[in-house]
Formats: structure tokens, C-alpha cells, sequence
């Protein structure tokens, strides 16, 4: 089955801002041509601006002549800009000036001038002329022409000053509507040339400090993943810490914390479950094993005092698996040549316990009962299936190894690792419960050590027990 590819939070959340901002930029620049063509507005510069506010003061007198009155517009259009200066000339040649007004300006228009609509006026950077704005208007005059400029010179310029000038020219049918058709696909061209670079700038910057911005983000999630990954049967409390954790992953952190105390009280309601139920059973247990030793020396009661024997060994194996809840802080340091030797199990054939062939003396910082327990379990497996003879032993060497060593059948290959199941049985008329082995492999991992069956060339079956040494 092929194993699912997970998605990165990264990358999606690049590639949707990514296709958020193009998107977002792409509707500002549609509402604001909406905006631009439903209000069709004037955008005036310095010089047009001049232009229009003298269009409203020019008018004749009585006689006339042409003349410019001082409106309030007028008026503060001069305060805000007091360099400002003004030619007004009509058809006839009537003209009216303000303001210091250029040599360049004050000649005659000329013949192409003085038949433009409208022009702005400059001179090359190095000359110091200003530019001016020449405009054909619309006056209580009658139509005049309107030259125009906010400085006499370019020396007269304060701070920066920056000049945007833009025509735009869209084709026309026969009657002088716009013909949107053909005009159309050329700005669609002027706003892909325009908006691609931003869109560029922007995903390019999102592809760098996004990734990096998750990351940092979810720093915090490090630790709360390596607790997550150190929890096991013997630290089934432990909760994961939510200090660090974003607010949006909190919740999970939680719910995965409520699900760990759950798990937790279940399982100590089970293991209370099935020590109480084996020390119940011990009495009744214990009355049966009198009274079937008072029966007469039968095949019948031979066979019932071994039930019996089979029943007590269950309940005490059952009550052995409390030992797995012992609190890591009652260990401490033991000499494991010294445990091996005080294993004492009655009714077994010989047991031999090697000299080890070095003066080093493993120590390993475990907890007593539960290592003795689970040797213990190992000796016993070896008398029920060492086939009633022969001799156990016990080698232990410096790195923590303890092999228990028995001249039975053997274990298969194949069943090297189902004997560590629960209540897994090679023999099913044996007279152990199947919990043995697999008790002294809980303890063995709490203690973070292994256990195995050895396979090589020799006789019987041999489990071994590695523990950390204390160095």
C-alpha cells in the first residue's frame, strides 16, 4: 500500500497568500478604474491648476477691455503661491499680465500656439526657464487663451519637486465615441506590464519569510513533539506542555492531554481491577490446595493439586504486574551478580551461577523488586520447559547481560518473539499461564534494557536480559 504524502503547511500557506495577493491587488486595480471612470475626475498640476483659477476671474469692464478681478480664489491662490504670473490674451489681441513674467513668455505666441487647445510649455534641464501651462478657455470674456506658471524661475523651486506628465489616447469610432474594442487589449498589456513586477516582488518575498515565519511560529511545537514521542506505558500521565504552542494548535495539545488522562485513569482502573480480583482469589485458592492435600494419593488428586498450583501461579502473576507501576524514583543502584545470586526457587533442578570471568561487578540503577521478579520468571520458564532435567544456569558479564541458560527442547525460531505475548503458551498443557515472559519484558523496558532469545549451535533454549550498566 503506498503510504500517503503528507501536505506541508508551509507551501500551501505560500502558494494561497501568493494567489491572494495577486488577487487583491488585481480588484483594487479594477474598483479603482471603476472609481476613475464613473467620477472622471480633473487632475490638475501647479500650472493647471493657475490656469483654472484665473479662467473664473477673467471678464471685461464696461468699455471692453479685457480684465482679470481679484476673486477670493484668485486671491488664495496667490497667498499660496506668491511667484505666480499670468498672461490673458483674447482674438483680438487685448491681453492681460501679472506677476513677473518671463522674457520667453511675453513675445508673441506664434501661430501654432496661438491656435492650441492646450500645451505645456518646457525647456531643456540646464535652462533655468520655468515651464508654464497654456490653455484655451471659456471666460464671461468670451473665449481667451490663458498662459500660466507658479515661478518666474526654476532657482525659485523649494525642497523636490517631481513631474509626472502622462497622455492617454484611446481610439475612436467614426462619430467620436470611444471604441473599446480595439483599446482594450492594449491596456489590458499596459496593466499586465504594470502589475506583473508587484506581483513578482510580492510572491518572491512570501516564498522566503513564510516558510520562515511557520517555522519560527511552530517553534514552540519542538518540545511539546519530543515529550509526545517519550510517552510510553510507564509515563501514561505526562502532559504535553501548551506554553509555547500556538493558540491555533492549543486546542489539539489539549484534546491530546484530556485523551492522555483518560487513557490513564482506564488503565489504572484495570490494573486495580486485576490485583483485586487476584488477591480475591488467593484465599479461595488456598483453601482448595488444603483440602486437595488432605485427599488420598490418587491420579485424581495429583492432577487437581496441579490445577491448583497452575491457578496460584496465574493470581501471582496477575498481582506481579503491579510491580510495573512502581515510581521511577525508588530505583537505585544494585549489583546484579548479587540479585542473580539470592534468585531462589523451590522445587527446580540444579542451578549453577558462572564466576564471572573478570573482578568487575556489573551495577545497574533499577529498581530491586522489579528486576527480581522478572529473573525469577525467567528461572521459572526454564524449569516448566527445560524438560524436568539437566542444569540452569546463570552467566552474567560486565555489560548488563544476564542469560539464563537452560538443556531443554528448545524454543523455535519462529517463536522467539510470540513468547513474549500474553498468555502465549508453546506447550499448551504447560503448567505456566503464558505471563511470565512476557512480565520480565515490561520490566525490562521500563528499566530501558532488552530481552531475547538467543539462537546458536548449543542446547536448550537461552533468554537474555541486557540492563544499563551505571558506568
Amino acid at each position: 500500500m503506498k503510504k500517503p504524502r503528507m501536505r506541508s503547511l508551509q507551501w500551501v500557506l505560500v502558494r494561497r497568500l501568493i494567489l491572494l495577493q495577486a488577487a487583491t491587488l488585481l480588484i483594487f486595480i479594477v474598483l479603482c478604474a471603476a472609481a476613475l471612470w464613473i467620477a472622471n475626475p480633473q487632475l490638475l498640476i501647479d500650472n493647471e491648476a493657475a490656469v483654472a483659477t484665473i479662467k473664473d476671474a477673467v471678464d471685461r469692464d464696461g468699455n471692453g477691455k479685457l480684465i482679470v478681478h481679484q476673486t477670493d480664489g484668485l486671491a488664495t491662490f496667490r497667498r499660496g503661491f506668491p511667484n505666480v504670473w499670468y498672461i490673458v490674451r483674447d482674438g483680438s489681441g487685448q491681453s492681460v499680465r501679472f506677476g513677473n513674467v518671463p522674457d520667453v513668455y511675453a513675445r508673441n505666441f506664434g501661430d501654432l500656439l496661438g491656435e492650441a487647445d492646450h500645451a505645456t510649455i518646457g525647456f531643456s534641464e540646464d535652462d533655468r526657464r520655468p515651464e508654464a501651462y497654456l490653455e484655451r478657455v471659456s471666460t464671461k470674456a468670451g473665449t481667451v487663451q490663458i498662459i500660466a506658471a507658479t515661478r518666474s524661475s526654476r532657482d525659485e523651486t523649494e525642497g523636490l519637486e517631481v513631474n509626472i506628465s502622462a497622455t492617454i489616447d484611446v481610439a475612436r469610432n467614426p462619430d467620436g465615441s470611444r471604441n473599446w474594442e480595439k483599446a482594450l487589449p492594449a491596456l489590458a498589456v499596459i496593466i499586465v506590464i504594470l502589475l506583473l513586477p508587484i506581483v513578482l516582488v510580492m510572491g518572491t518575498t512570501t516564498l522566503v519569510t513564510t516558510p520562515a515565519a511557520v517555522r519560527r511560529s511552530f517553534a514552540g511545537l519542538v518540545e511539546t513533539v519530543q515529550q509526545a514521542a517519550r510517552i510510553d506505558i510507564g509515563t501514561r500521565a505526562m502532559q504535553l506542555p501548551v506554553k509555547n504552542v500556538p493558540q491555533e494548535i492549543a486546542p489539539l495539545v489539549l484534546a491530546f492531554n484530556q485523551t492522555l488522562a483518560r487513557l490513564a485513569q482506564g488503565y489504572d482502573r484495570y490494573n486495580r481491577f486485576l490485583t483485586d480480583a487476584a488477591h480475591e482469589l488467593r484465599t479461595p485458592i488456598a483453601i482448595l490446595r488444603t483440602r486437595a492435600e488432605l485427599l488420598r494419593q490418587e491420579p485424581q488428586s495429583a492432577r487437581l493439586l496441579h490445577d491448583i498450583e497452575r491457578l496460584s501461579h496465574l493470581a501471582q502473576q496477575l498481582l506481579d504486574h503491579q510491580l510495573l507501576d512502581r515510581p521511577t524514583d525508588q530505583r537505585q543502584v544494585i549489583d546484579l551478580r548479587d540479585l542473580v545470586s539470592r534468585v531462589r526457587l523451590p522445587s527446580r533442578p540444579a542451578m549453577t551461577l558462572p564466576s564471572s570471568p573478570r573482578p568487575t561487578r556489573p551495577m545497574s540503577r533499577s529498581t530491586f523488586l522489579q528486576i527480581e521478579r522478572a529473573l525469577a520468571n525467567l528461572v521459572r520458564n526454564a524449569i516448566e520447559h527445560g524438560g524436568g532435567s539437566g542444569t540452569i544456569t546463570l552467566a552474567i558479564d560486565e555489560t548488563g547481560g544476564v542469560e539464563v541458560r537452560d538443556e531443554g527442547p528448545g524454543i523455535p525460531a519462529e517463536e522467539h518473539e510470540n513468547v513474549f505475548e500474553p498468555f502465549y503458551r508453546l506447550q499448551p498443557q504447560s503448567h505456566g499461564a503464558g505471563l511470565g515472559l512476557n512480565l520480565a519484558r515490561q520490566i525490562a523496558l521500563l528499566h530501558n534494557g532488552t530481552i531475547r532469545v538467543l539462537t546458536g549451535p548449543w542446547r536448550g533454549a537461552r533468554i537474555r536480559m541486557e540492563l544499563q550498566v551505571r558506568p
